[in-house]
């Protein structure tokens, strides 16, 4: 790794460090600071741009999670070797409608994408398109991929796992870490006049992202989210980085704790990733595997249907009287979109 400069070093200070307050950065000016950050870990200048947007981006859809405040975690990885700049994929399998890739513990946002397009140049030819992603460092916000391939006017989903680093998540009934928090995404196309539906969502309670950002700004997380080492309910996000160390509860009880079991298994067991379970080596820092799904869903039913179909269910749901007037019916994508036009005001009230 390129040892990274005084001036640097100053910058990771002044930008990463979280406060009490709030801090508001011009996108523009972190998109830059972002990119010769990761220049300076080693990156060509295409790659730091790709993950400087992608990480950038998810601040501004309201993930901090998945934002710049990965770049700590980035530059540890860097370090010990686990994850390495300018690293392409290599193709194991391609046939029809079926690819596996390993990404080599490349930059996952730079690898995840260039399979995306790949999955949509097959899906469009195929009808149907099946892609194993392995062995790739951080590929960020999952719903990136969704938003990319659901643009095209297909069908996406994708199920993800992460297993190298302790887990975090606890079974249903659990207080011990045995999962990652396995997000899946699944997004539909949209209309003329209907936005497309992204459903991007942890399979635990809250991102451990999240859990890192709370605890960086001294804040509790949301009741129900977390449990001591005792197995008892705490809103300190604290418990994850001490010892005795608690653990991440999954969402809606059996249901999530199901579909992140699921999701470990269908981006761990069936495309090769390898799972979770303890045999697997830990210690290579970021490790995520993908499985995408994409499907033409004009092969499936007329356009004209199914874009009726979707502007009148759509219409349907937030036509719903809220339980809280402030509080409006959303449909999945949608605080994304909101977060995005929020920030963009903030930023020209900045200026």
């Amino acid at each position: 790794m390129a040892s990274l400069s005084p001036v640097t070093s100053r910058l990771t200070g002044t930008l990463l460090a979280r406060h009490a307050h709030a801090m508001r950065i011009d996108h523009d000016r972190l998109r830059r600071f972002t990119g010769d950050f990761l220049r300076a870990g080693g990156s060509s200048a295409e790659e730091a741009r790709i993950v400087a947007d992608h990480l950038v981006n998810a601040n501004l859809a309201g993930h901090d999670s998945h934002g710049v405040g990965m770049l700590p975690h980035y530059t540890r990885n860097l370090k010990a070797g686990t994850l390495v700049p300018n690293r392409s994929h290599k193709v194991l399998q391609e046939s029809g409608s079926f690819a596996v890739w390993d990404g080599r513990s490349g930059y996952g946002q730079v690898i995840a994408l260039d399979a995306m397009d790949w999955v949509i140049a097959t899906a469009r030819r195929e009808g149907v398109a099946v892609h194993a992603l392995r062995n790739t460092q951080h590929i960020g916000r999952v719903g990136t991929y969704g938003e990319k391939v659901v643009a095209s006017g297909l069908v996406s989903m994708h199920f993800v796992n992460g297993n190298s680093g302790p887990p975090k998540v606890t079974p249903f009934r659990g207080r011990e870490g045995r999962l990652s928090t396995n997000p899946i995404c699944i997004a539909v196309p949209g209309t003329g006049t209907t936005p497309p539906v992204v459903l991007d969502m942890a399979t635990s309670r809250i991102a451990l992202g999240k859990v890192r950002v709370a605890h960086n700004e001294g804040h509790e997380v949301v009741a129900g989210a977390l449990i001591d080492a005792e197995g008892k309910p705490t809103r300190d996000p604290g418990v994850i980085y001490k010892e005795p160390i608690g653990a991440v509860m999954p969402v809606g009880e059996h249901k999530g704790y199901g579909l992140a079991l699921i999701a470990e298994l269908l981006a761990g067991a069936v495309i090769g990733n390898g799972t979770i379970q303890p045999k697997n080596p830990r210690n290579r820092g970021i490790v995520n595997g993908m499985l995408t799904v994409a499907i033409d869903p004009e092969r499936l039913a007329s356009r004209s249907f199914i874009e009726a179909e979707v502007d009148a269910l759509v219409a349907y749901l937030k036509a719903t009287k809220p339980a809280d007037p402030a509080l409006p019916v959303l449909v999945p994508g949608e605080p994304e979109r909101i977060a995005r036009a929020d920030q963009f005001l903030l930023r020209h009230d900045d200026q």
